[in-house]
């Protein structure tokens, strides 16, 4: 019963970020919050559970205990706890019987309850939600090499290419691989397909040598931010009039609908009462009624939880352009994380050009140098 009114059971010794306040309810502990946020930083930065664990460790950033010690579960249940946005999921366990109190957890066999905005949120809503939806992503990877054991494909953190960069001929994405030449080293990326087929399946996919594509990566990033004013404004605008234009008009048009199909009832039940007509006269007109409505307002509740994940897109893409607008900016080195921020795709053309493919969806060719 508390569970269905809303009541929320905190457990401060577990949770960082949070004391127990003198009213009774949770307060926000500065410090511990820091922590927190830069653990949902790091894993929007594309670090793995593991080396955000590592990292935690290596740096002696305390614990809830006050150590300097992390693994990698505290990480991931903190990182999908819904309580660092505000929010409380209730019932995510229970009792299995009152003879052998054995708490099992609840994968549906009892009532969950969702309570929002019950205490004060250290992360953001939309944060929280990328970070749901990045860890889905990395999770419904598959493989992508003949040469993995099982189905399931592997997130790597390492290297933001792994995760971009994609073959123009096959589709399948490029492999970091070091070439051993006469004793001597060089990094190249590698079509996948080639790599396990040889050309088989992909004919003409390059070798691309890793200096002169980090080169043409920072060269499409530094010239997109030479015209990214108008650039950005035309993308934003863009976006926006595709993302929620087509969904805010069919929300329009439904809830306008509701509003006839209640008048149109209110005027039947004024014939009704005037004495007009029969009830049973119009026993199927309501009935009618009735059954667009419900209709209406199932497709009006698809409609507003798409334009929810829309909004989300929305805010993706504005991060994207705000770190790119950013003042006085200008890449020197190659950064991992500034490219998992700003890039959607790098394909490879041929040895001597790739397409470089922002977030918002603005694509640029780049020329390489063959090295």
């Amino acid at each position: 019963m508390s569970f269905k009114e809303g009541k929320v059971r905190y457990n401060y010794r577990m949770w960082l970020g949070y004391r127990k306040g003198a009213d009774g309810n949770p307060k926000i502990i500065p410090e511990e919050a820091e922590t927190v946020r830069l653990i949902f930083r790091l894993y929007l930065d594309g670090m793995s559970v593991q080396s955000i664990s590592d990292y935690l460790t290596e740096n002696k950033i305390p614990n809830k205990q006050g150590k300097p010690e992390w693994r990698h579960d505290i990480v991931l249940r903190m990182l999908k706890n819904e309580k660092y946005a505000g929010d409380a999921l209730l019932q995510k366990t229970y009792t299995a019987d009152c003879l052998s109190h054995k708490v099992m957890k609840n994968h549906g066999e009892r009532t969950m309850y969702y309570v929002s905005d019950c205490h004060p949120a250290i992360i953001d809503r939309n944060t929280f939600n990328l970070v749901q939806q990045e860890m889905k992503r990395r999770t419904a990877k598959r493989r992508i090499s003949d040469r993995c054991v099982t189905e399931q494909g592997r997130y790597s953190s390492k290297y933001a290419l792994t995760e971009l960069m994609v073959c123009g001929e096959c589709g399948t994405p490029y492999r970091r691989v070091t070439w051993n030449v006469h004793g001597r080293k060089a990094i190249v990326w590698r079509c996948i397909s080639r790599l396990d087929h040889g050309n088989r399946y992909c004919k003409n996919s390059p070798a691309i040598h890793e200096e002169p594509l980090h080169r043409g990566i920072i060269q499409a990033i530094n010239d997109y931010h030479g015209c990214a004013g108008e650039i950005a404004g035309i993308l934003k605008a863009g976006t926006k009039t595709i993302l929620t234009g087509q969904a805010d008009g069919e929300i329009s048009a439904a809830e306008k609908r509701l509003a006839e199909i209640d008048e149109a009832r209110q005027n039947m039940i004024d014939l009704i009462v005037g004495g007009a007509v029969d009830s049973d006269f119009l026993d199927e007109e309501f009935r009618k009624l009735h059954d667009e409505e419900e209709t209406i307002q199932e497709t009006l509740k698809i409609l507003k939880a798409q334009n929810t994940a829309d909004d989300t897109v929305q805010k993706q893409i504005d991060a994207a352009f705000s770190e790119i607008t950013a003042e006085n900016f200008a890449m020197k080195e190659f950064d991992d994380v500034t490219v998992r921020h700003l890039l959607e795709c790098v394909r490879v053309i041929d040895k001597t050009h790739i397409q470089v493919i922002f977030k918002g969806g603005y694509e640029t060719n780049v020329e390489i140098d063959k090295k």
